[in-house]
């Protein structure tokens, strides 16, 4: 028997469906998203033009390619050595990773150190930078993807995708149906609406930050709500006391903050070894 919650999400949704409405369900990218660390090391991977976009490509080392491509869509940092670096380790974990810079170079951080900078560039319209890489990334990535899958892909290819803030709706979009990805990902999401969760067809998984202001405990409730009640394959995976941008920007001289950011990779690498493998075929039903 269903519960009183999950009848009136039933209800919620049908309604949305009717009434065409499409409610917001991570908030667009705000100042907050300016704030993090740079961490050290030195990427591996290359740049190179894919659909007319920059492209960063990263191989995975022989010994533990396992076929498969990873999709990755960036945060408001863009091409930076945190995300260079993120992409590394998720080729270390057998992917060949390519991510696009859809900002074309000019990244949220050559506007703004942090949230509190105001002398980097004065006057700076974060809300007008925002419409202008949207109305691009729109475009651009639907190309970008159809791309990749022509150039990288073989028969028997399976890919993956993941996303950081402004990055989630690029993979909910690839999940579903009519995406190419097996399984995707996000951390600490942006600019996602409720149709992107009733639209899923692929498992997905979600990492979270206790303290988010783009995606707040009522609008993730919200997502899993709409999951269960759709019977979508999804995980979540909350860690306390980290806020927005903690897979990413996070301070890894902090340890518990390095200890967060290690374990959102580690997690969603291994939810993409599972769905990407044969064994998937005998675990939840799609």
């Amino acid at each position: 028997m269903q519960s009183d919650r999950a009848q009136e999400v039933e209800k919620t949704g049908e309604f949305a469906n009717a009434a065409t409405s499409d409610k917001v369900i991570a908030k667009p990218s705000d100042v907050c998203c300016l704030s993090g660390t740079i961490h050290e090391g030195e990427p591996r991977g290359i740049t190179t033009t894919v659909a007319g976009v920059e492209t960063y490509v990263v191989e995975p080392p022989k010994d533990k390619a396992n076929g498969n491509i990873l999709l990755y869509f960036p945060d408001v940092w863009g091409f930076f050595n945190n995300g260079f670096l993120i992409m590394d380790g998720f080729a270390d974990a057998g992917y060949l990773t390519l991510g696009l810079d859809y900002f074309r170079g000019d990244p949220v951080w050559k506007h703004r150190n942090n949230r509190e900078d105001t002398t980097t560039e004065p006057g700076f319209d974060y809300e007008a930078w925002k419409k202008k890489h949207m109305a691009f990334s729109k475009d651009a990535v639907p190309k970008w993807v159809k791309e990749v899958k022509e150039k990288y892909g073989k028969a028997d290819t399976k890919f993956a995708c993941v996303g950081y803030c402004y990055g989630a709706p690029y993979v909910c979009d690839e999940l579903s149906s009519s995406g190419i990805c097996t399984a995707g990902a996000f951390a600490h999401p942006a600019f996602l609406n409720e149709s992107h969760f009733f639209n899923l067809s692929k498992p997905l998984f979600l990492s979270c930050a206790e303290i988010d202001h783009t995606f707040p405990n009522e609008f993730r409730n919200r997502a899993v709500d709409i999951m269960q009640a759709e019977k979508k394959v999804f995980q979540v995976q909350i860690f306390q006391g980290v806020e927005h941008g903690f897979a990413l920007r996070g301070n890894v001289e902090n340890g518990y903050e390095r200890y967060t950011k290690e374990q959102s990779l580690k997690g969603i690498a291994e939810w993409f070894d599972f769905w990407l493998s044969k064994d998937a075929a005998t675990g939840a039903k799609l």
